[in-house]
């Protein structure tokens, strides 16, 4: 009697009695960001993370990108970070960590709400993976080093107020206006004009205002 042939068993979905969970395609919101002497690399970033999008199999749903100094405002950040509160991406991907935050508290802020809406955050230089356990230990360490940077600031304002007391330096704004108060009052008495006051005496106007009111 011929042995009877096997037949290949179709592939299950279920994985040890349990359904296999399909992966879901994310979406990505690429941001790239140059200062103004440095736009030659902005071809470069966009080109590298499309391309890290890709092999991971991401849809890049939103691309922005920004030409401006570290200090300035960062509308098309802002415009990524709306698009992960609407929950219109699942991913933020950037070049760089320096690229993406002001600094180390600027950057943890931003982690931290990335989080909370369940958007994962990636930077490809330092192959940091927030999607990832290890990537959430090294946010862990971010935030040790934003409380050390602002226990370091507070350490510097203290030791600058001790000091000055020390040397008996007046802290807080300077009163210059304020010594001028009386001749103020006396020259607007006598009909003299608020802006003549202040080119007088060499003060702002909007002392010789406050003094008046």
């Amino acid at each position: 009697m011929a042995a009877k042939r096997a037949l290949p068993k179709a592939k299950s979905d279920n994985v040890f009695g349990q359904r296999r969970k399909r992966s879901k395609m994310l979406r990505a919101g690429l941001y790239s960001r140059v200062s103004t002497n440095d736009q030659q690399t902005l071809a470069m970033q966009n080109r590298a993370m499309r391309e890290y999008a890709t092999r991971r199999g991401w849809t890049i749903a939103l691309q922005v990108r920004e030409v401006n100094s570290g200090a300035a405002k960062r509308e098309a950040r802002e415009k990524l970070l709306e698009a992960a509160r609407r929950r219109e991406i699942d991913v933020v991907l950037v070049w760089r960590l320096d690229r993406w935050g002001r600094s180390v508290t600027d950057l943890l802020t931003t982690l931290q709400e990335l989080e909370h809406l369940a958007v994962g955050f990636v930077s490809l230089t330092e192959a940091l993976d927030l999607t990832t356990p290890a990537g959430r230990a090294m946010a862990g360490l971010l935030a040790i080093f934003s409380e050390f940077e602002r226990e370091v600031l507070r350490e510097r304002t203290r030791a600058g107020l001790a000091y000055a007391r020390q040397n008996s330096k007046q802290l807080g704004r300077p009163v210059t206006a304020a010594l001028h108060a009386a001749e103020v009052r006396k020259l607007h008495r006598t009909g003299v004009s608020k802006s003549e006051i202040a080119r007088r005496l060499n003060i702002g106007r909007t002392s010789v205002r406050r003094i008046l009111a």
